[in-house]
C-alpha cells in the first residue's frame, strides 16, 4: 500500500479517526497533536473527525506500506495512545482514498473493544465495500438512504453496478457523481493539511454614515456571498452566523443565530443574515460599518447532502458552483448578485 495522497481510486494510504461524539474542543485539539506525532499531513474534521496522509510517514514508523496488517497495528498503537495518555477512544479506519478510510472508521467499533481500527487492501476495496448497507458509506445521507432504497438500492455493491446518470437522477447531480464514484471506490480528494479554526469573519465599512436601507442590504449581500466563498473554499460549513452592526454614535448590536442545518452555501446564509437583519428593527441608526462572522464550524464533507425537490434551489446550488469555478479563475470580484454591483453604471 503505497501513497499518492488519497487520490483516484486507490494506490494511497488515509487514516480516518472518529472521536467520541460531544468531545471538548481542547481534547480535540490534543488528538489532532497525536495524530501530527504519525504525519505532518493532518487535516482537521471538527467538530470530532480528523484525517491523515499517511504516505510518506510509514517508512519512518517502520512499516512495509504493502502488509495491510503493519498498517493497521499502527492505527492500534495510536488508539492504545489516545487512550493511554487522554483517556479518549477512537474508531480508526485505513484505506486507499479519503472515502474508503471514513466508510471504514464508521465500521470500526469503540468503547474499547475489539475492532476499533479496520485496514482495508487497496485491491479489495470493491470486495469489503459491496455487502456494507448502502447508508454506511461515506456521504451518505438518510434522504438520501431512503430514495435509494425505494429503488432497491440497499448494498454499496449494487449502487456500485447502476449506471451513474442513473444515480445522479436519483440523488442530484453532484452529490449523486460522488455516491457512484465512492461506492466503486473512486475519490479524487488529497488529504490536505488543515488547522482548526473556530470561525470565519467577513466586514465592510461604510464610507459614510448611511441610513440608506438598500445600500445596507446590499453590503450585507456582499458580506454573504463572501463568507459563503470563503467557507467553500475552506471545505467548511457553518452552524451558526453573528451579524455585528456598528453605529456613528460609537454602539455596536451584534446577535447570534443557528442555521436549521450547517452550510456554507450562499442560499442559506443569505435568508439567515436577512432574518438577523430584520431583528435588529433598525429605524434612524447611521450605521458606520456591519460584520458577518459564521461560527461553529465543520467539515462540510460531515455534512449529509440533502435531496431536494426545489428545483429552483437545485439550480441554485448549481450555479454558485459553476461562479466559484469562475471566481476561483478570474478572481473573487467578477462575477456576483446584481444587486452588489447596483451602482456599476
Amino acid at each position: 500500500m503505497t501513497s499518492n495522497g488519497g487520490s483516484g481510486t486507490g494506490t494511497g494510504c488515509v487514516m480516518h479517526v472518529r472521536c467520541p461524539e460531544r468531545l471538548p474542543e481542547a481534547v480535540y485539539r490534543q488528538v489532532l497533536e497525536l495524530l501530527g506525532d504519525l504525519s505532518p499531513v493532518v487535516q482537521a474534521s471538527p467538530p470530532s473527525a480528523a484525517l491523515v496522509d499517511l504516505g510518506g510517514a510509514l517508512r519512518c514508523h517502520g512499516v512495509d506500506g504493502a502488509r495491510i496488517e503493519e498498517v493497521r497495528r499502527l492505527g492500534e498503537v495510536l488508539r492504545i495512545r489516545s487512550i493511554s495518555r487522554l483517556g479518549v477512544d477512537l474508531r480508526i479506519g485505513i484505506g486507499p482514498t479519503i472515502a474508503v478510510a471514513a466508510t471504514a472508521s464508521g465500521q470500526a467499533s469503540g468503547e474499547g473493544g475489539v475492532g476499533g481500527v479496520v485496514a482495508v487492501e487497496p485491491d479489495g476495496v470493491a470486495a469489503w465495500l459491496a455487502p456494507l448497507p448502502v447508508e454506511a458509506l461515506h456521504g451518505i445521507g438518510r434522504r438520501q438512504t431512503a430514495a435509494l432504497r425505494d429503488y432497491g438500492v440497499d448494498r454499496v455493491g449494487l449502487l456500485a453496478e447502476l449506471p451513474p446518470a442513473t444515480v445522479q437522477r436519483l440523488l442530484g447531480g453532484t452529490a449523486g457523481r460522488a455516491a457512484s464514484e465512492r461506492a466503486r471506490g473512486v475519490d479524487p480528494r488529497p488529504v490536505v493539511p488543515r488547522e482548526l479554526p473556530a470561525s470565519a469573519a467577513v466586514s465592510h465599512s461604510f464610507p459614510r454614515q448611511t441610513l440608506d436601507g438598500a445600500e445596507v442590504r446590499a453590503a450585507l449581500l456582499d458580506l454573504v456571498v463572501r463568507l459563503g466563498l470563503l467557507l467553500r473554499g475552506r471545505g467548511q460549513a457553518a452552524r451558526g452566523l453573528r451579524l455585528t452592526l456598528r453605529f456613528a454614535a460609537g454602539g455596536v448590536w451584534e446577535k447570534t443565530r443557528r442555521l436549521p442545518e450547517p452550510s456554507g452555501h450562499d442560499d442559506d446564509l443569505r435568508t439567515l443574515a436577512y432574518q438577523l437583519m430584520d431583528a435588529a428593527g433598525l429605524q434612524r441608526g447611521r450605521l458606520t460599518g456591519i460584520g458577518l462572522r459564521a461560527e461553529d464550524l465543520v467539515d462540510a464533507e460531515r455534512v449529509a447532502r440533502q435531496i431536494s425537490l426545489d428545483e429552483a434551489r437545485e439550480a441554485r446550488l448549481a450555479a454558485e458552483e459553476a461562479a466559484d469555478g469562475i471566481r476561483n479563475r478570474f478572481g473573487p470580484t467578477v462575477i456576483g448578485p446584481a444587486a452588489v454591483y447596483r451602482r456599476a453604471s
